[in-house]
């Protein structure tokens, strides 16, 4: 029986990792970028620039939404340390999406090391 971990670590041998210091330029020539945390996960803050696809609806996302259509998009995707990402990536490719990235260590490893991160302001109800 596989675990999750099992999932993660098998998937990231099927995918193209791109390294934190890397990443910033893998973005500058990124048809698009995707975040596949939850909803609430993205509010709290996100890369500039990224779109929220949920990794439970990215295969209908992407299948439905005629922007996102294109097997030669190049694509980078992360999620919070990077486990949701590896198995979206694997699973873009599955699916037969040429040019698909992962960063590695996901938003927490972009944020941590001090990386622009776009935080939605509050309504002020005063």
């Amino acid at each position: 029986m596989k675990t999750a971990h099992d999932l993660v670590c098998e998937a990231r041998t099927r995918i193209r990792e791109v390294e934190l210091e890397a990443a910033p330029a893998m973005l500058i020539d990124a048809d698009v970028l995707i975040d596949v945390r939850e909803a609430d996960e993205y509010a709290t803050g996100h890369i500039p620039g990224a779109i929220n696809i949920p990794r439970g609806l990215l295969e209908f996302r992407l299948s439905s939404t005629p922007g996102l259509e294109s097997r030669a998009l190049s694509v980078v995707v992360y999620c919070k340390t990077s486990g949701r990402a590896a198995l979206s990536a694997a699973t873009m490719a599955d699916m037969g999406y040429l040019n698909v990235h992962s960063i590695a260590g996901g938003f927490d490893a972009w944020a941590a090391a001090g990386r622009p991160v776009v935080k939605p302001a509050l309504p002020d109800f005063e």
